[in-house]
């Protein structure tokens, strides 16, 4: 007797065995090739490519081209071999002994050797004591750490090799470099992983949204970034765009816990004044999605239940609840002017619940409006980054378990030092000629297989 899910089953079959028989000829005409080169753009303007310098001001998408992990996060956010190829920890979870991948350089020729690797990992993390033991390695961390192979997947944990001029394994060596400008990347032809299908990228650094999508249009680049507010009109306007889920928080970070309980009340009713729902729709013309919690819902899979409505009544009873002796001062990035439209409707939804915000950009303020790109997959490394960028008190996590992990949110959430407002996409826009692009749930861009059409301008 044929069943409701295996009629479901049988008809996803001939949906994908019709789909392979009329795509044969065009992947026959559109097989992956090797050659040219892709032309980036970026917002940012790194001094150094170390992998460490590159995670402080925001552009791990470089820090990819050129240094490898041990230990890479699939798209759900488990661990996957990398320049390690297996790990295992030891009672307790403080000492761990990860092999090394076989039969792989740096870039500058070196081999990867594990006192390369070990004096790598000391320099990114001053608290572990690190040592070379035959092909392997052994992590030795003061406190229990049960997630030790998701952390040594961040960026800021690449390796690298030399010094001052620094190497990577990664899929790309620098050709030339100039800081904060430019950088030019040869594909490295003895990638572990698999050439390239490109032979280089040029990548012009410090270059405003506006900029970008001009060069895009003239045929200059081939990719762009796009901001989250920007995603929308992109598309309309005949862009080819990629999306990230919503994985940037932005929030309102107190520079102090609450003194007391009427500090806690004048709190509670600042969240709950401001309409983050209307900001996303109008201010950031839905790039983003409104949230209560720390991290992204499709990640955790119960961050609705931290979910907060905007309700100006509850907010003016806690207020009355509440004392402000003086305005609460909101700092913001005045580089950043979609922070500043975000401040300005903060400060206008307060003032409808009998709150004065005031509005500054020295840095110095009760509360900054801060947005932290979402650190990891791993759903504890990514709250355990995100309280570290919000100096919030360290999450403990118990045995480890979802409701361990909701509580240890809870409890941050709690601290009523942060105020959730939304999480916001990142985009890119692509030239027609770029094929196999990806962006992971996070914004990861996915290049070593990215390869050109012959409608590249």
């Amino acid at each position: 007797m044929l069943t409701q899910e295996t009629m479901r089953r049988f008809n996803l079959l001939l949906l994908v065995a019709s789909s392979v028989i009329w795509s044969v000829p065009a992947n026959a005409a559109t097989r992956p090739h090797y050659g040219g080169t892709v032309r980036v753009a970026m917002h940012e303007t790194p001094q150094s490519l170390d992998p460490l310098s590159l995670a402080q001001v925001g552009v791990p998408n470089i820090s990819r081209l050129l240094f490898d992990t041990l230990v890479v996060l699939d798209d759900r956010g488990f661990a996957q071999p990398a320049l390690a190829t297996t790990w295992q920890a030891e009672p307790g979870n403080q000492r761990w002994r990860l092999t090394l991948r076989s039969g792989v350089s740096f870039n500058d020729g070196a081999n990867l050797e594990p006192t390369a690797v070990a004096a790598s990992l000391r320099a990114a993390n001053p608290d572990w004591k690190v040592l070379p033991v035959s092909d392997m390695i052994i992590v030795q961390t003061g406190e229990p750490h049960p997630n030790l192979p998701a952390e040594l997947a961040l960026p800021r944990n690449g390796i690298v090799h030399g010094n001052p001029q620094v190497s990577g394994t990664g899929p790309f060596a620098v050709s030339q470099y100039v800081a904060g400008k430019h950088l030019s990347l040869v594909a490295n032809d003895q990638y572990w992983g698999g050439r390239p299908f490109v032979d280089s990228m040029e990548i012009d650094f410090g270059q405003t949204g506006q900029d970008q999508m001009t060069s895009l249009d003239l045929g200059r680049i081939d990719l762009a970034e796009v901001a989250p507010e920007n995603i929308r009109r992109a598309r309309a306007e005949g862009h080819t765009v990629q999306s990230s889920s919503p994985a940037e928080l932005m929030a309102l970070a107190f520079a102090m816990p609450p003194r007391n309980d009427e500090e806690i009340h004048l709190r509670n009713a600042l969240a709950l004044s401001i309409d983050m729902p209307a900001i996303n729709n109008v201010v950031l013309q839905g790039g983003g999605e409104a949230t209560g919690a720390l991290l992204p819902n499709w990640l955790s899979g119960y961050g609705f239940l931290f979910a907060r409505v905007q309700n100006t009544e509850f907010a003016r009873t806690e207020r009355t609840l509440g004392k402000q002796s003086g305005p609460l001062v909101l700092a913001y990035d005045s580089q950043d002017l979609v922070a500043r439209t975000v401040a300005e409707r903060v400060m206008l939804n307060a003032r409808d619940a009998g709150i004065t915000v005031q509005l500054t950009t020295n840095g110095h303020g009760d509360m900054a409006l801060t947005r932290v790109p979402l650190p990891s997959l791993n759903t504890q490394t990514a709250l355990t980054g995100v309280a570290l960028a919000l100096q919030l008190p360290m999450p403990s996590f118990g045995n480890g378990s979802a409701n361990d992990l909701y509580s240890a949110e809870k409890t941050l959430l709690q601290s009523h030092r942060v105020i959730p407002l939304g999480y916001l996409r990142s985009g890119v826009a692509l030239q027609p000629g770029i094929r196999n692009f990806n962006m992971s749930p996070d914004g990861a861009w996915q290049m070593s297989n990215v390869w050109l059409g012959s409608d590249k301008p």
